[in-house]
């Protein structure tokens, strides 16, 4: 793995919110607090052995207003993008002579705010964006309307995330909740289904056992709006098996300090989650999962994931950066000390070799991975043949725990923290600092506990 903080002038120095790649090209597209979208080549750096770098190659200028969220469609002949003010637009890509160009497609109007956050559809027929308005607003691409509006949380929308099986969305919220919408289509005439998305679990807090084993005590899961981020970017893995959540708060014991974790909730029991992961010293704000299925290699020694393959996904913390594979609850490396201000967004290339980093203090982090480097990625057929995984439960009890028989299978993985402190002596710009995991026994045993809803 190479790279670190590039040091160009990305956004006219001004904050950079947002990163997403093109899924067949691979372009980076990026969105800052100078009103602009910027689109960039990745050069590899592998031949040189150094980092990656990024050359810029034109600007979509149309906002009025700082970018705060843009994503790519899954066909990638399209883009969304949200601004201050309720701005969100649709670009597509359209052939010149010269090659293709972004225009503006739709301009999607009923935000009274921000927007934070938003996802496609599997298909890119629709859209779910969140706002600052305190509402979630699924979108009709091709009609450019309203299709539903979710309003049910109290602050700010931070998050939203489009199950790639179509049948959930969920949204994340500085009220302190998760909330999961499940799919109850209407009939309508001549036999044709409305999609129409129903709150089904609204996760907030867990209670736990005190000492008097008669009584309980319910602590939240989710940091309230003094959180210093805009932003809670939860996201559903490929395979639509997990849900990953930021912004976890998460109390050991009722006496004890809370951690920083992100959740992963299993797609068989939505109402609570399935596993904490290690405490960070700073708050998570952001979580993508890599697009690329690997190979299992066979160190699951902790056997919390029943999957016949491997998901890799990232977790961004204000100031850090964990890679976490499902073969292992240890995250397999760490960077600390990538820049001077919050990071605000994560994005993974289509293949999986590359890793953008967005912050708040002007600049972006890319990574590279080498050939293998995070293993072999499964042919297509395996892949069928692996989905059939669905119809079973994906995460599974530690043989050491003891859970409740009127509970779910819910554990939670707590761990030292492991955050790789800062360079001493740190230069004039930002430099990283990678602690690849070794498969040594950690110093303190990973101790499963459970999580009540």
């Amino acid at each position: 793995m190479k790279g670190g903080t590039v040091q160009i002038n990305w956004h006219d120095t001004k904050p950079v919110l947002t990163v997403d790649f093109h899924p067949l090209s691979g372009t980076l597209a990026t969105g800052g607090a100078d009103y602009d979208i910027k689109l960039w080549l990745i050069n590899s750096g592998e031949a040189q052995k150094e980092g990656p770098t990024a050359s810029y190659q034109n600007s979509l200028s149309y906002h009025g207003s700082a970018v705060n969220i843009l994503r790519f469609s899954p066909s990638g002949e399209q883009l969304a993008s949200g601004a201050d003010g309720g701005e969100l637009l649709i670009w597509k890509l359209h052939p010149t002579d010269t090659g293709q160009t972004w225009k503006v497609f739709k301009t999607l109007s009923f935000h009274r705010k921000d927007v934070l956050d938003l996802q496609w559809s599997a298909d890119g027929a629709f859209l779910i964006s969140g706002s600052v308005d305190n509402s979630s607003i699924i979108w009709d691409v091709n009609k450019g309307s309203v299709h539903q509006i979710l309003d049910s949380h109290c602050h700010y929308v931070q998050g939203v995330a489009w199950d790639p099986l179509a049948k959930y969305v969920a949204s994340l919220s500085s009220d302190r909740t998760c909330r999961i919408y499940v799919n109850k289509p209407h009939t309508k005439t001549k036999g044709m289904e409305k999609m129409n998305y129903v709150c089904q679990h609204v996760i907030t807090k867990a209670e736990q056992p005190t000492e008097d084993a008669s009584k309980s005590v319910k602590n939240h899961l989710f940091h309230d709006e003094t959180l210093p981020s805009f932003f809670r970017r939860l996201a559903w893995s490929p395979d639509g098996s997990f849900l990953l959540v930021p912004a976890g708060s998460f109390k050991i014991s009722p006496a004890s300090q809370p951690v920083n974790t992100a959740y992963i909730f299993s797609r068989k029991d939505l109402s609570r989650p399935a596993l904490h992961l290690p405490g960070a010293s700073k708050p998570v704000v952001a979580v993508r999962f890599c697009p690329i299925i690997f190979s299992l290699r066979g160190s699951n020694a902790a056997e919390f994931f029943k999957l016949p393959y491997r998901l890799i996904f990232a977790v961004v913390t204000l100031n850090s950066l964990y890679i976490y594979d499902t073969e292992s609850v240890i995250p397999i490396a760490i960077l600390a000390g990538l820049h001077y201000a919050a990071i605000t967004d994560v994005s993974w290339s289509p293949d999986g070799r590359y890793l953008a980093l967005s912050s708040q203090d002007g600049y972006c982090t890319l990574l590279e991975f080498g050939h293998d480097e995070l293993g072999s990625p499964i042919s297509v057929s395996e892949e069928k043949k692996a989905m059939v995984h669905e119809k079973q439960s994906p995460v599974q009890k530690p043989a050491d725990m003891v859970i409740d028989a009127t509970r779910s299978d819910s554990v939670a993985a707590d761990t030292t923290k492991s955050e790789a402190r800062k360079n001493e002596g740190k230069q004039t710009s930002p430099s990283s600092t990678i602690t690849p995991i070794s498969n040594k026994p950690a110093k303190r045993r990973i101790t499963p506990m459970a999580i009540d809803p």
